[in-house]
């Protein structure tokens, strides 16, 4: 299997599935070419679309589980089989996750926030929400953090996902200007991100 973290280096889009039919959205992304997808808690049966999934991946690909915020989130991961997890914030559930051996995006804002991620041993930065500060906060942020893996979620469309990346980041994470409100256009929309992404490398 491919490591988190190369895998956030080589696609550089982790698409979030939130509510509505996540099976069919989780096959649709696949199968249109995303290979980081993440289904969150927030939806329903989330472990349970990760555990029926699990077998259909692709061989290049990863699916996880999002908004973890308890150790008790990071065992029903693991016990679904989750390759990876992302939490909205550095807490607990973050050092439970790395004890656990399941590789994380944490949840930041703040310098002290990243400090904490790093410190508890997160795999990557999940700058949320990303639009609060833009751009230009992903900036600053990397002045004192150059070598810190962040990864823009929050207010991210095809434009802001070629700025972060252009500045610095090593991904993006989109929901729902991704998965938008009909499956019959997520092969389209994900074509735009896609292409969009290969063009800025």
């Amino acid at each position: 299997m491919v490591s988190f973290k190369d895998a956030l280096t080589t696609h550089r889009l982790v698409a979030i599935v939130r509510g509505g039919d996540a099976r069919a959205a989780v096959r649709v992304l696949f199968e249109s070419g995303v290979r980081l997808v993440e289904v969150s808690l927030t939806s329903p049966d989330a472990l349970e679309v990760i555990a029926d999934l699990a077998s259909e991946v692709p061989e290049d690909g990863l699916l996880g589980v999002g908004t973890i915020r308890t150790p008790a989130d990071v065992d029903g991961a693991l016990a679904a089989g989750a390759a990876f997890a992302v939490s909205p914030a550095t807490t607990i559930a973050v050092r439970a996750s790395v004890a656990a051996g399941l590789p994380v995006l944490a949840g930041v804002l703040t310098p002290t926030e990243v400090e904490t991620a790093l410190g508890y041993g997160a795999d990557a930065a999940k700058l949320f929400p990303a639009s609060l500060g833009g751009v230009d906060y992903l900036k600053a942020l990397r002045a004192p953090f150059p070598d810190v893996p962040f990864v823009p979620v929050g207010g991210v469309g095809v434009e802001e996902a070629v700025a972060y990346l252009g500045a610095g980041a090593v991904a993006v994470g989109v929901g729902s200007p991704l998965l938008g409100d009909d499956l019959a256009g997520l092969p389209d929309r994900a074509k735009r991100f896609l292409d969009a992404i290969g063009a800025s490398a």
